[in-house]
């Protein structure tokens, strides 16, 4: 499929691994200008060497979507660079130990909400602006299924994420008539560098295949994903791609 996304001008935040670089690729294939955006500087530059490599036009920035004036930097680097700003990819944020309840600090929550949900808040904030400029954008949120439909644990998280949801509709409603289209992709089990590493350790623990972990996780967590299989980024990057064009 052909979106005609050439030269847009894109960020995406979290975009050095997992959901976000595949993203990006998907993006740099469209020959887009992507700005990288993530903390890990090493992580950055490996995939924006990569993208290049495959002929990709690509600017990574150092970014942690936490503090405001790394977000400023990130913006005013791509206005100055590109002029403008087309697309905004929030896709910063994840979980790294899977808690009950009882087991989350006030701390837990003020976090995971700054990571998943605030940075989303910042970072669109600081970019709509320029749309409004152009009175045309596309901003689109990776929320998760887990917003929707939340298991037990990582309520935290779980809530991070359903906020996203709704304030996506929000920024839908307010913003449509300036042209700028706004969605949210909510990806289910996705099998990222990051979630192969944690299934990974627990089937070393139980002495089994990560496949078989996979296969009884499936199975007893997520029957209603019918080809019962993980997802792969690739399949999200397509999702958004879908979103961004006209």
């Amino acid at each position: 499929m052909k979106f005609n996304l050439e030269n847009k001008v894109v960020i995406i935040t979290g975009s050095s691994k997992g959901i976000g670089k595949a993203i990006a690729k998907s993006f740099a294939l469209e020959k887009c200008h992507v700005i990288l955006a993530a903390r890990g500087k090493d992580a950055l530059l490996e995939t924006a060497n990569e993208i290049q490599i495959a002929g990709g036009r690509v600017l990574p920035v150092v970014t942690d979507i936490t503090k405001s004036n790394d977000i400023e930097n990130l913006v005013n680097t791509a206005v100055a660079k590109f002029g403008a700003i087309d697309i905004l990819v929030n896709n910063a944020g994840g979980v790294h130990d899977f808690l009950a309840f009882e087991d989350l600090s006030e701390k837990d929550w003020f976090d995971m909400f700054e990571l998943n949900f605030f940075s989303t808040v910042k970072v669109t904030r600081a970019v709509l602006p320029h749309m409004q400029k152009k009175q045309t954008g596309r901003i689109i949120n990776i929320s998760s299924e887990s917003g929707t439909q939340p298991d037990a644990l990582i309520p935290h998280y779980n809530a991070a994420k359903a906020a996203i949801n709704s304030f996506t509709k929000s920024l839908s409603k307010a913003y449509g008539k300036d042209g700028i289209l706004v969605n949210a992709v909510s990806p289910a089990f996705i099998m990222t560098p990051q979630i192969e590493g944690i299934l990974a350790e627990k089937a070393k623990a139980k002495n089994i295949s990560v496949q078989t972990l996979v296969n009884s996780f499936l199975k007893d967590h997520r029957p209603n994903i019918l080809q019962q299989r993980a997802g792969r980024p690739e399949e999200v990057a397509a999702a958004v791609l879908f979103l961004a064009s006209e």
